[in-house]
């Protein structure tokens, strides 16, 4: 791959090109020392991927990261000297377009660095998003479940995500009413150690009770949870979450397939899908499995998807039964929610 870095610190910048060179199969495809000087740089010589730091002097990396992705979109890793004490940047990145984050490895051994493994862990997931997808989903369709008429609390709102899609998630959950009456499920791609500061920060962007998915949890009306561990979140056939292993081959763990597979198998209730920004196919097949299973699907529009990968795999599989504006999906799932309720 060919990847570039940005970052003011040539320590910095010194160590990850260490690091790149000392990995099979990457090179590096220019070095930049501020986000303005990185968004020219891109404009005239797009890499597979960046590396992107935070803090910079002249612009800093949330908005290098938001006008790349506005003129010359390509993967972006946030790679910062501590993760955790800049979350809040971290996730504004993660809403602009960014991928992922992880800390800067230091110079010294590399080779037995921590910070060093991790960061090509995270490169060679983004090697395997952007290049070519097998899909792990059966492609068989079953008979749609039955839904007893006594069935309670019967509505369930699965949504997906992944680069852009904290921001996306805060708007979506924040135009939802505090009287909601439908549970919900979240699967972004974030790292697992990102995963309770980004449920804290989403907890204050909505009217709605948000945590984590805990295993055996039951969907509960007004309740959102996110999935937080580096397994698949599944609805199971008892209608409580569980974390799962299998897929093993997935991209993304926790993958929206797998969570969209699980509603659309168990669930005794309506259901409506939702897939917003994020780059690669994660989601769309599970999306049209939703729709062919009689359940509502929404995708996010390309105009505001921050990255219009996975709702756009989407709309070419037919598999949305509307495709909305961001600031359209919370109303517009509200109307479809409340209307069910009221029947």
């Amino acid at each position: 791959m060919r990847i570039a870095i940005v970052n003011d610190m040539m320590l910095a910048v010194e160590a990850m090109r260490r690091v790149l060179l000392a990995a099979a199969g990457h090179q590096v495809a220019w070095i930049a020392r501020n986000g303005a000087e990185a968004v020219a740089l891109c404009a005239r010589d797009r890499p597979d991927l960046i590396l992107m730091d935070l803090i910079m002097p002249e612009m800093d990396g949330v908005e290098a990261t938001r006008r790349i992705m506005a003129h010359t979109p390509c993967a972006i890793v946030v790679v910062t000297a501590n993760v955790n004490d800049n979350a809040s940047k971290v996730f504004e990145a993660m809403g602009a377009g960014a991928l992922d984050a992880v800390n800067t490895p230091v110079l010294g051994n590399l080779g037995d660095r921590a910070e060093a493994k991790a960061l090509l862990a995270k490169i060679e997931t983004i090697r395997r998003l952007i290049g070519p997808v097998s899909a792990h989903l059966s492609p068989a369709v079953k008979a749609p479940v039955a839904r007893p008429a006594d069935f309670k609390h019967d509505q369930l709102v699965a949504i997906g995500a992944s680069a852009g899609g904290p921001a996306a998630l805060a708007r979506v959950l924040s135009s939802l009413p505090a009287d909601f009456p439908a549970a919900v499920a979240i699967v972004q791609h974030v790292d697992v150690q990102f995963a309770p500061g980004l449920a804290n920060w989403l907890a204050g962007q909505t009217p709605l009770r948000l945590r984590l998915a805990e295993e055996g949890d039951r969907p509960e009306a007004g309740t959102v949870l996110l999935a937080g561990r580096e397994f698949h979140l599944v609805l199971t056939t008892s209608m409580r979450w569980g974390y799962l292993r299998a897929p093993a081959d997935c991209v993304h763990r926790p993958s929206v397939d797998a969570l969209f597979e699980s509603v659309s198998k168990h669930w005794k209730g309506m259901a409506v899908g939702v897939l917003l920004t994020g780059m690669g196919r994660d989601g769309a097949a599970g999306l049209q499995m939703l729709r062919k299973h009689g359940h509502y699907t929404i995708a996010q529009d390309e105009a505001t998807s921050a990255v219009y990968g996975m709702p756009k795999a989407a709309a070419e599989l037919n598999a949305a039964t509307e495709i909305l504006a961001l600031d359209k999906i919370g109303a517009r799932l509200t109307n479809i929610v409340v209307g069910k309720t009221r029947t």
